[in-house]
């Protein structure tokens, strides 16, 4: 795959997008940054700061939010547009890949969790790369997460992740840039 071809997007925030950022920029790859009025960015290259209207396109219900992901998210406008802005990441990515930490019940830690949830409610090839057992996983419907070593496939995707990324989850990131792009 040619990497000029391909475009990436996230949010920009610290820990994994923004080494998913550098790791696209470094193999020159397209970044696109999804944020809203107000949030503070660690990456704002090729930023796209989302209208009200936009961010109401992908608008949820807080409790379906809150029901997904075994988790209570109140009614805050923050978070709102953090899941908001999300939506907008996943839909325009065809891959979505992640850095986190999966849990007993399959979900995923945290507002990360809301990009894993969407990417199975859109079908999207969906890979996470735990951090406590530093390991990839995809997600495979019925069978759940099984152990890979996923690449990037398609020419749109997603990096999202947590903002306490370890030694393990850059390199992660690292190598799979390496693996689908070369060195």
């Amino acid at each position: 795959m040619n990497p000029a071809n391909c475009t990436f997007y996230s949010s920009g925030l610290k820990g994994a997008e923004t080494a998913f950022g550098e790791a696209a920029e470094k193999a020159g790859v397209n970044e696109v940054i999804f944020s809203f009025d107000g949030h503070k960015l660690c990456r704002e290259k090729n930023a796209v700061i989302l209208s009200q209207e936009d961010l109401e396109r992908g608008d949820i219900s807080m409790e379906l939010a809150s029901r997904m992901m075994n988790r209570t998210y109140y009614e805050t406008e923050k978070i709102r547009k953090v899941l908001q802005t999300i939506f907008h990441m996943v839909n325009h990515g065809h891959q979505v890949f992640v850095v986190g930490a999966i849990q007993e019940d399959g979900s995923v830690k945290g507002g990360t969790g809301w990009a894993v949830e969407l990417a199975k409610m859109f079908n999207r090839p969906l890979h996470v790369f735990d951090q406590p057992t530093k390991k990839w996983f995809t997600w495979k419907n019925k069978d759940g997460w099984q152990e890979d070593n996923p690449r990037i496939e398609y020419d749109t995707f997603v990096g999202s992740g947590t903002r306490y990324l370890s030694e393990a989850g850059h390199s992660a990131i690292t190598q799979l840039f390496a693996d689908s792009f070369g060195e």
